[in-house]
């Protein structure tokens, strides 16, 4: 199995497979430690950016970011020559977190371990990205980046133009889908008629 995990659920420019691992790799992850982090922040973010975009588009924004923030990775490893695989669903994440700070700037977030310290959630985006512009600059290797800094772009270009270049045009796709999957037997479907 080492092979075909190694081929088809790690990013890596260098590799002749490149196209599904910008996917697959989302999910799939060093160590349990780094899988329970990364789902640790996915579950505190999700929930409020799934109540305010729907269960759809969240679903489209996190597989959107984990392709954008693998290509952006992909970029960056070539440009500087540094290539080597990559995993993990952090870009994904780091784009959730991304949207959910720019919607919701003046959220107050604060440290686990650390409960007295909080913050604004518009000053932890900031943080997040200085810290990955840090990482590219310094030649940090110890998380991915600029995958990282792929995402969190991505998330922000999402909240402010993206929603209403792309998902509105698809609302009424989705609209109609809901009104398939809420149909019951018996009852008429989209557009009047009985079956």
């Amino acid at each position: 199995m080492q092979r075909f995990l190694v081929k088809y659920f790690t990013s890596n420019p260098a590799s002749k497979t490149r196209c599904l691992p910008m996917v697959l790799s989302s999910f799939s992850h060093y160590s349990v430690i780094h899988m329970v982090v990364n789902m640790y922040v996915l579950w505190t973010f999700s929930s409020g950016i799934v109540s305010l975009l729907g269960r759809e588009q969240f679903l489209a924004l996190y597989l959107s970011g984990g392709v954008i923030s693998t290509f952006v990775s992909y970029v960056f490893k070539t440009a500087t020559g540094r290539l080597g695989p990559s995993l993990g669903a952090s870009g994904s994440i780091m784009t959730v977190l991304a949207a959910v700070c720019t919607k919701i700037p003046e959220a107050k977030l604060g440290i686990v371990l650390l409960p007295v310290i909080s913050f604004s959630a518009g000053n932890a985006l900031k943080a997040l990205v200085a810290l990955d512009i840090a990482g590219l600059l310094l030649g940090w290797r110890f998380f991915d980046h600029a995958a990282h800094l792929g995402g969190a772009l991505f998330g922000v270009w999402y909240i402010g133009y993206g929603h209403e270049l792309i998902w509105r045009k698809r609302e009424p796709l989705i609209k109609f889908w809901h009104e398939l999957r809420n149909m019951s037997p018996g009852r008429p479907g989209p557009g009047g008629g009985g079956g």
